[in-house]
């Protein structure tokens, strides 16, 4: 691993499992070892005689192998690191570590269907903040990504301009005047309503 890059690797704890996993694939691909967890291709035989330039690449798609799982075994508490520690390889500990905490398919789209209900049902109260509303959207929409699900920016423009209050209905129709919605980002309609 490259020692001039030194960054601390995620811990999962057994909740929040679809953020841990994108900071851990982040987190291995920037030490070239995500190929090792993607894929368990098996390395090609050595010639009978081979060079040292063939020796040394040998043993170094050998070794990121380990240290792949080595990275996996230290990105987690050791009641995680339990379930996982008679894995013999990276790809191995990762696939037990989404079925257990991701599910499989059909808990997948479980999940998905009960988020899009929630996003369905968010309305801006009163009280709220236009932040606190838009915060509440994005995490719906995060976790929905996490999950596979692709969200595309102007439903959620959309959703965000038709779950404000009645409070809202003048600055709504100056935006109206002055912006096409299709084009306008949540970050974009979130700066012109607290404006």
């Amino acid at each position: 691993m490259d020692s001039s890059f030194s960054s601390k690797s995620p811990v999962f704890t057994g909740v929040n499992y679809g953020v841990w996993a994108v900071k851990m694939r982040m987190y291995l691909k920037a030490f070239d070892l995500w190929d090792d967890v993607e894929t368990e291709r098996e390395l090609n035989p050595l010639n009978e005689d081979p060079t040292m330039a063939q020796l040394r690449y040998y043993n170094e798609q050998r070794t990121k192998k380990f240290k792949a799982l080595t990275c996996i075994h230290n990105a987690v508490s050791e009641e995680i690191f339990t379930r996982i520690m008679a894995c013999q390889t990276a790809k191995e500990a990762w696939d037990k570590l989404k079925a257990e905490f991701q599910g499989d398919e059909k808990s997948k789209r479980m999940q998905i269907l009960t988020l899009k209900r929630q996003f369905e049902g968010l309305r801006m109260k009163d009280s709220d903040t236009i932040k606190e509303f838009s915060s509440s959207v994005s995490k719906i929409v995060n976790q929905m990504t996490l999950l596979g699900e692709e969200v595309q920016e102007s439903r959620v423009v959309e959703k965000v301009l038709v779950s404000l209050p009645e409070k809202f209905e003048n600055k709504i129709c100056s935006l109206e005047d002055s912006k096409d919605f299709t084009e306008l980002s949540l970050q974009e309609l979130i700066n012109a309503l607290q404006a």
